[in-house]
């Protein structure tokens, strides 16, 4: 699929990597950024609302989901085929739930509900200011299309992006930050700032030498951003 981790070459005008400031420490050059709950603001609700009894559709979107939904959509996150994992879900859960969760999967762009709102800007200015802006997501390889299908701009504003599914291997694992700061070109990791709405992932990509902040929002990460000396 050309939309993962195969582009993810920077930008060939040599503006990437901004000029360093007196925070010589942070010299920030790229910033990298999970994607839901950062960028795009995901609902599992929003793929089956409508189509299915609202009790059940809060069942399964619930923390606690009885037939283990994100379970599943987490084995798909980490490499493994839809084709794969249906007859666990068919034997685990009946034919009605396997059917729903292939619904689901199908139709996975319903629950892509809009961009996190102030992170489009905040990627347009981190580019004009030179900065190498990056994705990096523990998504499915089957699905990941519709990120970039359904939010176009979002793939014309990132650099590139690293995709846990067609590299089967995924955040909080070091190994995976490692792979990515490889294909982004970033040879210090204390360069670069990444950005995720999930503690352990954070962690994880401090673990490895990046400054990590946990998402809130896009204003508070463009504080954040400037507290290191990012120019925006």
């Amino acid at each position: 699929m050309t939309t993962l981790a195969t582009q993810t070459a920077g930008p060939q005008d040599g503006t990437k990597h901004a000029e360093p400031t007196e925070h010589e420490a942070a010299a920030i050059s790229d910033i990298v950024f999970d994607f839901c709950g950062v960028l795009i603001d995901w609902q599992c609700a929003a793929a089956l609302r409508g189509r299915y009894p609202d009790t059940l559709v809060d069942r399964i979107c619930a923390p606690d989901d009885p037939y283990g939904f994100f379970d599943y959509e987490d084995r798909m996150d980490h490499g493994e085929a839809l084709a794969d994992i249906l007859p666990d879900v068919r034997r685990d859960h009946g034919d009605d739930i396997a059917d729903i969760f292939a619904d689901y999967i199908a139709r996975y762009d319903d629950s892509l509900t809009r961009i996190i709102p102030g992170t489009e800007s905040l990627l347009k200015d981190l580019k004009d200011a030179g900065y190498g802006v990056w994705g990096l997501t523990n998504w499915s390889y089957e699905t990941f299309h519709f990120a970039f299908d359904k939010f176009p701009q979002l793939k014309e504003l990132l650099d590139g992006t690293v995709v846990s599914g067609a590299e089967k291997q995924f955040k909080p694992n070091a190994g995976f930050y490692r792979l990515a700061l490889g294909r982004f070109g970033i040879a210090d990791p204390a360069s670069s700032v990444f950005f995720d709405d999930t503690p352990r992932n954070v962690e994880g990509a401090k673990s490895v030498g990046m400054h990590a902040f946990l998402f809130d929002d896009a204003t508070h990460a463009r504080r954040e951003l400037q507290s290191l000396g990012v120019r925006i």
